[in-house]
């Protein structure tokens, strides 16, 4: 499989992690946001939507890292990454949707790029929105998750809704935002970075794009 790939994307970082737990071998494929590749016509040939990441299964292209991550659970059923039970897998879905849907796209690269250049705001001024929109999600999920003892947000075993929060907060820390107020949310990124899959997909760990 080929991962169009920029590391220090929220949502390429989660297609990473979901492929390292389920054991499947990825080319990456470089799309640098910062020079506009995503833009490109070659890149737009494949994904018109000009976001990262897509994936060439090898049978079609996926775009949208949910709609991936589901792929491969479907595709790669063990280990599961949804919990048993119909009310359980829509809470975890419930969770990750959070920071997918309510989160990361008032906080992405194109829209703090809009803001800067067709309002002209200052980097505090950008800081000041980026940062409220994760604290009123971060701490939805904190008092969601704050009253229980598992190591992960859905169970005994990392799944869907950790694969979003981790690369959510490794965003929230490059633009300096003190998560004292999350305990249980740094305690369940602390669980899932001692996890290989979790850790090999670090962006530290990957060529700059």
């Amino acid at each position: 499989m080929k991962l169009y790939d920029y590391p220090r994307s929220s949502a390429a970082y989660r297609v990473r992690i979901a492929l390292n737990l389920k054991g499947v071998n990825f080319e990456a494929i470089p799309v640098n946001l910062l020079e506009g590749q995503q833009r490109g016509e070659d890149y737009r040939a494949l994904n018109p939507t000009g976001l990262v990441p897509s994936l060439d299964t090898g049978e079609g292209l996926i775009g949208q890292s949910l709609a991936i991550i589901e792929y491969l659970d479907e595709r790669f059923p063990e280990p599961a990454l949804l919990p048993a039970g119909a009310l359980a897998r829509a809470r975890a879905r419930a969770l990750a949707l959070q920071v997918a849907c309510d989160i990361h796209p008032l906080n992405n690269l194109r829209v703090l790029q809009y803001l800067v250049g067709e309002f002209g705001i200052d980097e505090q001024q950008k800081l000041a929105w980026y940062h409220h929109w994760l604290k009123q999600g971060l701490a939805a999920l904190e008092r969601q998750l704050a009253g229980e003892s598992s190591a992960f947000c859905c169970g005994e075993r990392p799944g869907l809704a950790d694969i979003c929060l981790v690369p959510q907060l490794y965003n929230a820390r490059r633009f300096g935002l003190d998560l004292a107020p999350y305990p249980r949310l740094v305690a369940i990124e602390a669980a899932c970075q001692r996890l290989e899959a979790f850790a090999a997909a670090h962006p530290d760990h990957h060529q700059e794009a």
